[in-house]
């Protein structure tokens, strides 16, 4: 069954084939949702993708942006209520990986139901935080942080006319980040499978490899070469290997 109104807060691509089950992705911090435009179809024709659009940016530019990644993952739980028809996927990158972990409690909390599975990516689990607190310093700082992490958005801040208006989105989803200190982790009815550039400046290997500690229904990983943003380079690898992951069993 396909979602039968566009939600302002999701956007659906579309499957050749009737969906299986759906997939949520959940962009990093300053990222919208047409950062996983060309995934849908490629994590398999019976996969309707869902990419989440948070207020702020793009179609959403005049709506003021969220600064909580708790209300984040409190409105998304809200729209997929009536979506869970069919089995759900979660992958969120950076902010989105814990904003999926946040959403996969609450639907639990809310529905009875979870993820089939959490994909985390470039993120450490809850328990591991540390404070980035770049947002509450000037444009210059931020800045650095945005261009320090990589990723295609950093282009937009080479444009004095583009900053002005992305700059306001990026703010409020890292000083969402920095709201969100370490926690003692809840343990998730779900498999997680956790995804990590081999170079990535702020995690390492053994720390992403802690949110075993939360996935007692089993636990995946996947190093790939590249930096925290390694899942441009490496798209199509990743691609695959979630489409694995998603195949029936």
């Amino acid at each position: 069954m396909a979602l039968s109104t566009e939600s302002s807060w999701l956007h659906r691509h579309p499957t050749k084939a009737p969906p299986r089950l759906r997939l949520l992705c959940l962009p990093h911090a300053g990222g919208s949702a047409s950062f996983f435009h060309g995934w849908g179809g490629a994590v398999g024709d019976d996969v309707e993708l869902l990419a989440a659009r948070y207020p702020g940016r793009q179609e959403r530019i005049a709506e003021d942006p969220l600064d909580s990644l708790e209300a984040l993952a409190d409105a998304l739980a809200d729209e997929l209520g009536p979506q869970l028809d069919l089995p759900l996927a979660v992958f969120g990158h950076s902010m989105g990986a814990s904003v999926g972990y946040e959403l996969a409690l609450r639907l639990k909390e809310r529905y009875g139901t979870g993820p089939e599975v959490l994909m985390v990516s470039g993120r450490k689990p809850p328990h591991l935080l540390t404070p980035r607190t770049a947002a509450f310093g000037g444009d210059a700082a931020l800045i650095a942080q945005v261009r320090r992490l990589g990723g295609t958005d950093a282009r937009l801040l080479d444009d004095p006319a583009l900053r002005e208006l992305v700059l306001p989105a990026i703010r409020a989803d890292f000083a969402a980040v920095a709201r969100y200190p370490a926690r003692p982790g809840v343990p998730l009815d779900c498999p997680v499978v956790a995804y990590l550039g081999a170079d990535d400046p702020d995690i390492s290997t053994a720390e992403i490899w802690d949110w075993e500690r939360l996935a007692p229904q089993g636990f995946g990983l996947r190093v790939m070469s590249g930096g925290h943003f390694y899942l441009v380079d490496r798209r199509e690898e990743l691609l695959l290997d979630i489409r694995s992951r998603l195949a029936p069993r």
